[in-house]
Parts: structure tokens; C-alpha cells; sequence
């Protein structure tokens, strides 16, 4: 009798583990939403001065003008820099294929568009994602603080990824319009941070080094 009790105490004990782990993982993404919300910026005023402004690629038009997502987070960086609140920015994104440059393509519409000097940009040509951004910032750059340029539904990821992987950062949100796809985008995020979390703990897949 005492055995059975034993197995049953057990048997619950097990079960209300797998209940915790299951809540603990279902709700990952809106813990990490949750956490970071109090790093997000909305107004230059109040934001702290940092040396770097880090501004996540997006897609760029046939013409090489930036889409209305990567034109918001530029003018933001540009902003920030024409305000003293940072020194320099860097631009990432993909350029692995040379018919395709969103960095190139950033720096150009930066030097053009609001006469930043090309001379305090870094252009970082395999930003292909958010942990590659976030570790060659790191590791290829030795930037260790920086405020993170990009949309709200996609900020809390990218501070996630960035402080984990010792770029301490704060975020400005460039949400200044409605976006097409921007439900997408929301929804996809989701999953996105789940792949952020077992990159960052269990992964860290390896990055370009040059």
C-alpha cells in the first residue's frame, strides 16, 4: 500500500513538473515581451546617450530605396545622431548576395538623405538576421552598449538577443505608420522568439567572421 501511495505521489509530483514546464514555455514569448518593455523608447528626449545606434536591415525597393519599415528605423538612427545621442550607427542587413545590399543601400539613403558623415557609419554586410546582427555587433564590431533601431513587435527580440549576447542595449520603436504585413509580422514573432531563446541558450549557431 505504502508503495502505491509512493507511485502516485510521484506520478503527481511528475505531473505537476511537465504542467509548470508547459506554462513556462507557452508563455516565453509574452515573458520576454513583458520584461523588455521597460527598455523601448518612444521620444529622443528621454532617452540615454550611447555611443552606437544598431539598425536591423529590412527590404529594400528595386530602385535601392529603402521600404517604409527600413526608411522609419533610418530616419530614427538619423535622428538620434543629428541629436547628440549617439556618435556613430550601424547599419546590417543582407548582403551575402552581391545583387542584393540592404547595408549598402542603408548607408547610401543615411549619407544622402540627412548628410550623416559616411565616416560614422559601420556598414556590416551579413546582418542575415536578428542573432547574427546582434553577435557580429558584438564580437566583429566590440560594440558593447547600443540602442536598437527597429519596429515595436520586433524590439523586445531584438533586446533579448542583443543583452544575452553582451551588447547591453536599450530600443527605440520606428513604428511611425500602418505597415503591410504588419499583422504578419506581429504573429510571426512568436515563433521567432522562440528561436531566439534556444539560440541564445542552447544553440549559438555560428556567424560569418569576416
Amino acid at each position: 500500500m505504502k508503495a502505491k501511495e509512493e507511485k502516485i505521489k510521484l506520478f503527481k509530483t511528475i505531473l505537476w513538473g511537465l504542467a509548470i514546464a508547459l506554462i513556462v514555455i507557452f508563455s516565453a514569448p509574452f515573458l520576454v515581451v513583458q520584461y523588455y518593455r521597460s527598455f523601448i523608447y518612444i521620444s529622443t528626449a528621454d532617452i540615454p546617450k550611447t555611443e552606437t545606434a544598431i539598425v536591423f536591415g529590412a527590404s529594400i525597393k528595386p530602385d535601392g530605396s529603402p521600404s517604409d519599415i527600413l526608411k522609419d528605423r533610418l530616419d530614427i538612427a538619423a535622428a538620434l545622431y543629428k541629436e547628440g545621442i549617439v556618435s556613430q550607427i550601424l547599419v546590417t542587413g543582407d548582403n551575402i548576395n552581391p545583387d542584393y545590399n540592404e547595408p549598402g543601400n542603408m548607408l547610401k539613403y543615411l549619407v544622402q538623405t540627412h548628410r550623416i558623415p559616411e565616416s560614422q557609419i559601420i556598414k556590416d554586410p551579413a546582418g542575415l538576421r536578428t542573432y547574427d546582427s546582434c553577435i557580429r555587433a558584438k564580437e566583429i564590431w566590440e560594440i558593447d552598449e547600443a540602442i536598437l533601431i527597429t519596429q515595436g513587435y520586433h524590439l523586445a527580440r531584438a533586446l533579448f538577443t542583443c543583452n544575452h549576447l553582451g551588447v547591453k542595449s536599450t530600443g527605440f520603436s520606428a513604428t511611425n505608420q500602418p505597415y503591410i504585413k504588419a499583422d504578419y509580422f506581429k504573429f510571426r514573432e512568436v515563433g521567432a522568439i522562440y528561436k531566439a531563446i534556444i539560440d541564445v541558450y542552447f544553440w549559438r549557431p555560428d556567424y560569418q567572421k569576416f
